[in-house]
């Protein structure tokens, strides 16, 4: 970890650790956690949590392909690959089923607060990462008609606007981060992806606290009042894990959470 801090160039993308690596190296970080697996009627949420993420990013397949290896040099034989995936941006911004993905994200004036733990908090500066990949079945869900899609997202497709009638089920109405208490407020980087194994969506959203994501994902699933989300009714969460991305400091990596 040390020559990956010293390594890593925060121009290339995104590093965080999971608990399973803050564990093996004798360290507890306040608020980090293992990803929660959840069952409901709706279906199973997985967790597969691993010891570190990295989210890289680039113009081009090339330019992710010359960092992945700048990044294998310097992990070495530290870690073991146990998964990737490439996504990429569809539509100026939206989800694979057209929708605009992320529209109640917070503005540049709230961003850094929900996203960046205060520098008071047990881990200044830092930011929470949960990720999640959904598995979307877009040929059920086009098969509906433009109104029932529209109904289980919560907005119109050809504007983005939202339904003010829309079913308790619809995502939007599950999902209002002003509706939970305390707010669940996140900011989503979430990222399409494609492959010979399907396509969904990455979900990727980054908090000062990984709260909101759980109790937004249990509200999801039913857990909370037993309507669950009708996403559902398309696409399932594949895997998940929570992570925490540490400060920078001299513009690089500050792992002395870690004792690094």
């Amino acid at each position: 970890m040390t020559r990956l801090a010293e390594g890593f160039d925060p121009s290339w993308g995104v590093v965080a650790y999971g608990e399973p690596l803050a564990l093996a190296l004798g360290k507890k970080i306040p608020g980090l956690r293992m990803f929660p697996a959840m069952a409901s009627g709706a279906g199973t949420i997985p967790s597969n949590q691993h010891a570190l993420w990295i989210f890289l990013r680039g113009a081009s397949r090339g330019e992710i392909f010359d960092l992945s290896q700048k990044v294998a040099a310097l992990i070495g034989e530290s870690f073991e690959l146990a998964d990737a995936i490439d996504t990429f941006t569809y539509a100026g911004g939206r989800d694979l089923t057209g929708y605009e993905d992320g529209t109640e994200n917070p503005g540049p004036d709230k961003r850094t607060g929900v996203a960046i733990a205060a520098a008071d908090s047990p881990t200044p500066f830092s930011s929470f990462v949960a990720v999640q990949r959904w598995a979307h079945d877009l040929a059920r869900f086009n098969a509906h008609s433009q109104d029932h899609r529209d109904n289980v997202i919560g907005r119109r497709l050809k504007d983005n606007a939202e339904l003010p009638d829309a079913p308790a089920s619809s995502h939007v109405k599950r999902t209002a981060q002003e509706s939970f208490d305390p707010e669940a407020f996140m900011w989503r980087r979430s990222q399409p992806w494609a492959s010979n194994e399907g396509q969904g969506l990455e979900f990727i959203a980054y908090g000062a606290s990984l709260d909101p994501f759980e109790r937004m994902m249990e509200r999801m699933a039913g857990l909370e009042d037993g309507i669950a989300d009708a996403l559902f009714t398309f696409s399932r969460p594949v895997n998940g894990g929570y992570y925490c991305c540490p400060p920078l400091k001299g513009g690089r990596l500050d792992l002395s959470l870690l004792g690094l």
